[in-house]
């Protein structure tokens, strides 16, 4: 095994109370590529500062190799004092580093070097940084967090590039297909202590709850134990007094090991509350225009989306995912075309801005937009401090000040606000983001099987794998197309090209939506084809027995026993009905275009 470069061994950092860092380790030797994961809070970005030589800890060893380079990629970086981003990239570099290196990472994450530090986005900020940490080729890469704010194409070219870099790689994310690309190992921080795996993030999940199982099968034999050992103290045969003591001092230690065990730390309880039934209908865009000056955002793009489906749109930062967002609940007009809105539609939206928070306004305060002790909750009324336990918050964080929380805690703080409020259609815009893996899991499940309608925008892939019904895609110059399912079913149905592929593509076989373009661009169909008749007719029929499929294996998997008492069928039924549903989704997006196609040839 080579050398490590960087080692820790034995952290303890504590801030009043509980240590935040108990005795934690990591090791990262040449060719290493490390996730670091564990919850919102655990100290992972602190243990990075701490590798990073940023943040002193008050007991434990740290060593680097003398001669090993170490960049540091904080979740936010300062750019004062520099003019340009190229000026703040170029400041990373050592007088031996290739200075051509800057350009090629400026180029392929999308920025000139040109721009001023003070107009940069979250995304622009945040490639910046990547750039100025991965120009010099560091022997160390800590990463804090690098996939925040970034589209999916930067995010597929940044895998890429940290599987080939030389560089040792320690990584936090939340992403997960991003970790499960990159790891070789991985690192769990959990209760101020690590435990490491020699496999990458794929096999994480397994491990870690083999490992939680075996913790509390062990908790629960020492439990057993105290209890033999005292019913033996009160009622056993009387041996020497010296034997006897030796048992009571062993009793005393087992208790306090009982007493002192620190159990894993305890789910959120996330729920919508929920207002009255939508009406069938929830939007019904028709050939919907915008453009700002010159630039087309979006052209020509029609929609249906009816209660229950769970709507992706995917795309680079500003292909208009949000302007687009906007005109279909009505927040934007378009320029052209038409949106109408359904009956009895309450809509609770999480914008990408995560609302205007005051950092000095309290949790509670800000819960309850300073009105009392309590919100209400589908009708029930509840003390704020009851809902903030929901979503892992503690009692005496209720008067904590919004500035003191992560960014994680912050995250599940808007959505604990925005949940709350009554709704039929949730809008989310970039919701995975600053949330840890157990809260995305919750969150996932939430919109999975969410009664009412959801539209969301992630650059999530397994999230949005695991969600949703359908997906929005740019096809460049203004153009919009849904596909059936996620964002892999979206790959495969675009014959695995990526989003960005599409436009760098050679001449090939059209696709079928550039066949219609093209056909559009000749002029007016003279009449439907025997074959579109045909599928016109034949479709609603389809649709309705399949609508009935959907609530059949709805209403099976509603049974609460199923899965306890045949886990194999219930998978085997969820797996049905997903493809059911994206079934579903396919043949009522076919017969829409139909019927668009009728309406204009008869028009």
């Amino acid at each position: 095994m080579a050398p490590p470069l960087l080692r820790l061994d034995g952290i303890v950092l504590s801030f009043g109370g509980t240590p935040l860092l108990d005795g934690a380790a990591l090791s990262a030797s040449a060719g290493d590529k490390i996730a670091l994961v564990g919850r919102n809070g655990s100290g992972k970005s602190t243990l990075l500062k701490i590798a990073a030589g940023l943040v002193e800890a008050q007991d434990g060893e740290l060593f680097r190799q003398p001669s090993a380079t170490v960049r540091y990629l904080p979740q936010a970086p300062d750019f004062d004092g520099f003019a340009t981003v190229r000026a703040y990239v170029e400041a990373g570099q050592g007088p031996a580093d290739d200075p051509h290196r800057v350009t090629y990472l400026l180029e392929h994450l999308g920025l000139t070097g040109d721009e001023k530090p003070e107009t940069l986005s979250g995304g622009e900020a945040r490639r910046a940084a990547l750039a100025k940490v991965m120009a010099p080729e560091p022997d160390i890469l800590l990463l804090d967090e690098p996939t925040n704010h970034l589209d999916l194409q930067v995010i597929e070219w940044l895998e890429e590039e940290l599987i080939r870099t030389p560089s040792a790689l320690v990584v936090i994310s939340h992403d997960r297909r991003f970790l499960e690309r990159i790891s070789r190992a991985t690192v769990w921080l959990d209760r101020g202590q690590t435990r490491r795996l020699e496999k990458g993030f794929a096999h994480f999940e397994e491990w870690r709850d083999r490992l939680l199982e075996e913790e509390e099968r062990e908790q629960h034999k020492l439990g057993r134990q105290i209890v033999r050992e005292e019913h033996w103290l009160r009622y056993g045969v009387t041996a020497r007094r010296k034997r006897n003591m030796r048992r009571l001092g062993e009793l005393q230690a087992m208790r306090q090991r009982f007493r002192s065990h620190r159990g894993p730390e305890g789910l959120a309880n996330m729920a919508a509350s929920e207002a009255a039934e939508s009406g069938k209908l929830v939007i019904e865009a028709k050939g919907i225009a915008k453009s700002f000056g010159n630039l087309t955002v979006v052209r020509d793009f029609s929609t249906r989306i009816q209660r229950g489906d769970r709507i992706g749109l995917v795309g680079p930062n500003g292909a208009g995912k949000t302007t687009l967002l906007k005109m279909l609940t009505g927040e934007l007009a378009p320029d052209s075309g038409s949106v109408r809105l359904g009956v009895n539609l309450e809509i609770a939206t999480l914008d990408q801005k995560r609302e205007a928070v005051d950092p000095q306004e309290t949790l509670a305060h800000y819960l309850t937009d300073g009105r009392g002790e309590t919100v209400v909750v589908n009708g029930e009324e509840r003390h704020v401090v009851s809902w903030m336990k929901d979503f892992l918050f503690k009692p005496e964080q209720a008067r904590t000040p919004v500035r003191e929380l992560s960014g994680g805690e912050r995250a599940r703080l808007i959505l604990a606000r925005v949940l709350f409020r009554p709704s039929n259609v949730l809008v989310l815009d970039e919701p995975t983001n600053d949330l840890d893996m157990e809260t995305l899991d919750l969150l996932q499940e939430l919109v999975a099987f969410y009664p009412g309608t959801v539209i969301l925008v992630s650059h999530d892939r397994d999230f949005l794998d695991r969600t949703v019904t359908s997906t929005i895609a740019p096809e460049g110059n203004g153009r919009w197309v849904e596909y059936a399912g996620g964002y892999s079913d979206m790959l495969a149905q675009r014959g695995g090209t990526r989003l960005d592929d599409r436009k760098q593509a050679k001449a090939k076989a059209p696709t079928e939506a550039q066949a219609r373009e093209a056909e559009t661009a000749k002029g007016p169909a003279k009449k439907l084809s025997y074959k579109q008749k045909f599928a016109l007719e034949a479709l609603p029929g389809r649709i309705e027995k399949a609508s009935e499929e959907i609530a059949r294996l709805e209403a099976k998997l509603a049974d609460p026993a199923l899965f306890s008492r045949d886990p194999a069928a219930f998978n085997a039924t969820a797996a049905t009905l997903d493809k059911e549903r994206a079934a579903l989704a396919a043949m009522e997006e076919e017969w829409l275009e139909l019927e668009m196609l009728r309406e204009e040839i008869e028009g």
